[in-house]
């Protein structure tokens, strides 16, 4: 099929679908860049395709004064920016496009006390088994939900993720006791008539479809009200406290990079700032200066 020189917008729609499926991207990404760029022709009133370099500052003006964060402002940017460098070979107009900065937070972290209670009240066995893989073995809320079955390897005691952040194969963690609470929801799933041959390990309301990061984020809202947690927790909380708690425990951070599945060194070391236990073991330099002058003025010396 020809595609014409200046496509309808259907044609163009189409077309843009067409070059990220060819690069492979996912199908949560490929909804949300079609959905900038329809947003994007709203606010100028005509095709995108027919778009000006002052539309676009005036696009991302608007943005910013409407109050949109910056996260929202990036995730607009990348989709103009492949539509205008890909889709329509118009990289002199995706140069106009400007990401805004933001200085990184430290994330929030929950005590192993607070975990023990958030998964002691989890909505059943399934989101308990489900919570406790996102802390058990760090994996984000999208690869707790995309677990099979299959993926669990009790022999060797690994859980294997399969595409994940990425689009990245590696192998997490699998703990005696995540294994109990995974086993325990397979029994109960068993008997429920839920789990199905090679099928998803925490299935929907429909069996043959996942687990939504939407149920398992109203899930740890729940469990976290119930547990009396004033904290602001989210599924991807207790990846971040996986993380915090092995670095507590001396793990070296090369090793946690790699369960986590980063890809820079630089993502993980952020733990590091929020690793308390570690900055109370660390000794000040004050204290040392009092415990020397200590040990001079000593009657013995």
């Amino acid at each position: 099929m020809t595609i014409p020189s200046h496509p309808s917008g259907s044609a163009l729609r189409e077309r843009m679908i067409e070059d990220m499926n060819v690069r492979g991207f996912t199908e949560d990404t490929r909804r949300d860049y079609i959905r900038c760029v329809k947003r994007f022709a709203a606010f100028i009133g005509r095709s995108p395709d027919a778009a000006t370099a002052e539309d676009l500052r005036r696009f991302q003006v608007h943005q910013t004064e409407s109050g949109m964060r910056p996260p929202g402002i990036n995730s607009s940017v990348s989709a103009l920016r492949f539509f205008f460098t890909v889709t329509l070979d118009r990289p002199d107009l995706s140069r106009r496009l400007a990401i805004v900065h933001q200085p990184r937070k430290l994330p929030l972290v929950l005590s192993a006390e607070e975990v023990a209670r958030l998964l002691e009240a989890a909505p059943g066995p399934k989101y308990k088994a489900a919570l406790g893989t996102a802390y058990g073995a760090g994996l984000r809320v999208s690869e707790v939900a995309a677990l099979k079955v299959t993926d669990i390897d009790s022999a060797h005691m690994l859980i294997r993720v399969e595409q994940g952040k990425g689009r990245k194969d590696r192998h997490a963690m699998l703990s005696p006791h995540l294994l109990e609470l995974l086993r325990a929801w397979w029994r109960e799933g068993k008997r429920r008539g839920v789990m199905l041959p090679r099928g998803w390990l925490f299935p929907g309301r429909n069996p043959v479809t996942p687990l939504s990061s939407r149920q398992l984020n109203r899930a740890v809202h729940a469990a976290a009200e119930a547990a009396e947690i004033r904290k602001r927790v989210t599924p991807h909380t207790l990846r971040h406290s996986f993380a915090t708690h092995l670095l507590e425990q001396d793990i070296d951070i090369r090793v946690i990079q790699v369960l986590l599945g980063h890809a820079k060194l630089d993502t993980t070391a952020l733990y590091a700032r929020v690793a308390t236990n570690t900055i109370r073991t660390v000794m000040s330099p004050l204290d040392r200066i009092k415990l020397l002058t200590q040990d001079e003025t000593r009657p013995d010396r």
